[in-house]
């Protein structure tokens, strides 16, 4: 089967003029790293492929937006929370999603093996829903219209 998201992630790489170097010199807790500077994303040669799909995606978020480690934290915790929000939406689609929750009762580690993720990127996904009344809401933001998806429910 095509990985037609994971596609769509190199082809962004590409354009972007991003290399990806894959390696086993980076610290224990991270599975990859974005250098701007340098144009390149180092990310670990052993992951499985749930990781490596959760991971490149959300290197490539960092790519897009030029982020570089701040000494603040709370500018380095804006750019981590974003990168993973756009990679959970890139890697993980609405219908897909949705018919994992009915499959695995909402069961976040099953509904990441069947979407072939990591379950943190399937819980990144569930805070981006807004459930209200009769509708869920995909990436809410206020003001009336902006949302990225609404779904009718019953």
């Amino acid at each position: 089967m095509k990985d037609t998201r994971l596609k769509r992630i190199y082809d962004m790489i590409d354009a972007l003029g991003v290399r990806i170097e894959y390696c086993d010199d980076l610290p224990d807790d991270m599975d990859g790293e974005y250098i701007h500077e340098e144009k390149l994303i180092r990310i670990r040669f052993d992951l499985s492929t749930r990781v490596y799909r959760s991971t490149l995606p959300h290197e490539c978020c960092h790519a897009i937006w030029g982020d570089i480690p701040s000494k603040f934290g709370p500018v380095n915790a804006k750019q981590e929370r974003r990168a993973d929000e756009w990679a959970a939406l890139q890697m993980i689609g609405l219908d897909d999603y949705r018919q994992q929750e009915a499959r695995h009762d909402g069961n976040i580690e099953a509904m990441a093996i069947a979407l072939n993720v990591t379950a943190d990127l399937v819980e990144v996904f569930c805070r981006l829903l807004l459930r209200v009344d009769g509708a869920v809401y995909v990436g809410p933001r206020m003001g009336m219209g902006e949302y990225r998806a609404k779904i009718e429910v019953a």
